[in-house]
């Protein structure tokens, strides 16, 4: 029976793992800590700007105006300037993001039905926070017209006035657009495969570096069975592991699971088992465990965050660069969770990423098995 021939390969590699208090905090200790250090450090929701405001007409109605932006949660005011050489101070020094020049004439020119300039200035050294800034200065803008075309009508006669075209939108999936709902499973699965990888590459190498390699040499066991033997109390942690981040996610950051259970754990199990399989094939390569470490965090870490869809969309990347984005394991699983755990969604959503996820677990299994066999066969 193949579970008896392997079970000495699992108690031995549970002792080594138990013994390295390395592989221990990797396994266990590290996904929970980095989920809370990078869940509460990345956070996409641009609200309480700096803003600075000179106000050269001090009226009613650039109040008024001015209030638009304080009633919100986007802008706070911290200044209130008298002269233009204060921006270019405080921008320089970075201690403002939008400033709002609101003119003399303001009012005046309002009342006289013609369009009026308030000039907004915005760093635009962070583009992302810029380009947001820039969305909400708009929308604030656009609101406080409409309301003054709306007045303007009431006075002449036309009250009950509506606007031709209503809108009341509903946002699925996260109607308060919170980016933890966005960021939480793609830090899992960036954690997950970075821990497992990192954990499993130094597994055939600590062999090679101890002189331990005969004793699997002259063992009766296949490439194959070595490779199971030595991956099951790897993927019995992960799992727990796994299991330990969802629930750090449910209980900091309020992300539940909102469709089957069932489909997360498939998905997860196939997951770990390409990031084990990855680390195995490391470990058969590397001639040390420094050299390892190196190539578990190269072929791990860069395209986990920049090409699996964790941060930025690869439907915005060039044509060649989504090609690539095939080949990373991560890309997979983020649909799967963020299907499950966001949309709640079934197999007919995800179900191609699920067997490409399976596809690619079992080809790194069997690379690994390969260049096991090809290491013992050395040793």
């Amino acid at each position: 029976m193949i579970l008896e021939r392997i079970r000495p390969v699992v108690k031995k590699e549970f002792r080594q793992i138990a013994r390295d208090r390395r592989s221990l905090i990797l396994l266990l200790v590290l996904p929970a800590f980095l989920l809370i250090m990078y869940g509460y450090a990345l956070n996409f929701d641009v609200k309480h700007l700096a803003l600075a405001v000179l106000d050269q007409e001090k009226s009613q109605r650039s109040r008024d105006f001015l209030d638009g932006f304080l009633h919100t949660e986007y802008f706070d005011l911290k200044f209130n300037l008298d002269n233009m050489k204060q921006i270019d101070d405080l921008m320089g020094k970075g201690e403002v993001q939008v400033a709002l020049v609101i003119p003399r004439e303001f009012s005046r020119t309002l009342l006289a039905g013609r369009e009026t300039q308030v000039q907004v200035i915005i760093d635009g050294e962070e583009t992302g926070i810029a380009g947001t800034a820039i969305g909400y200065v708009s929308a604030i803008a656009q609101s406080y017209s409409t309301r003054l075309v709306i007045e303007a009508i009431s006075r002449i006669g036309q009250g009950g006035l509506n606007l031709p075209v209503d809108y009341h939108p509903r946002v699925w999936f996260n109607p308060e657009l919170r980016s933890a709902l966005f960021l939480i499973p793609g830090l899992m699965a960036f954690i997950l495969m970075i821990t497992v990888v990192i954990s499993t590459s130094f597994s055939v190498v600590r062999e090679i570096e101890r002189g331990s390699i005969e004793q699997l040499t002259v063992s009766p066991l296949r490439p194959a069975e070595l490779i199971i033997g030595k991956i099951i109390p790897y993927a019995v942690i992960s799992f727990l592991s796994g299991h330990a981040v969802l629930l750090f996610g449910y209980l900091l950051f309020g992300v539940s699971i909102k469709g089957s259970y069932a489909w997360l754990l498939i998905g997860m199990l196939f997951f770990l088992l390409c990031g084990l399989g990855m680390g195995l094939l490391i470990s058969t390569i590397a001639s040390t465990q420094q050299v390892a470490f190196i190539l578990a965090i190269i072929t791990t870490m860069l395209p986990t965050f920049v090409l699996s869809g964790f941060v930025f969309p690869i439907r915005n990347m060039p044509v060649a660069v989504q090609a690539v984005t095939f080949l990373i394991p991560a890309r997979y699983f983020l649909v799967i969770l963020r299907g499950v755990m966001l949309k709640g969604v079934g197999l007919s959503a995800f179900g191609r990423d699920l067997a490409l996820l399976a596809g690619f677990a079992f080809l790194t299994l069997v690379l690994s098995s390969v260049r096991m066999g090809k290491t013992l066969r050395k040793g």
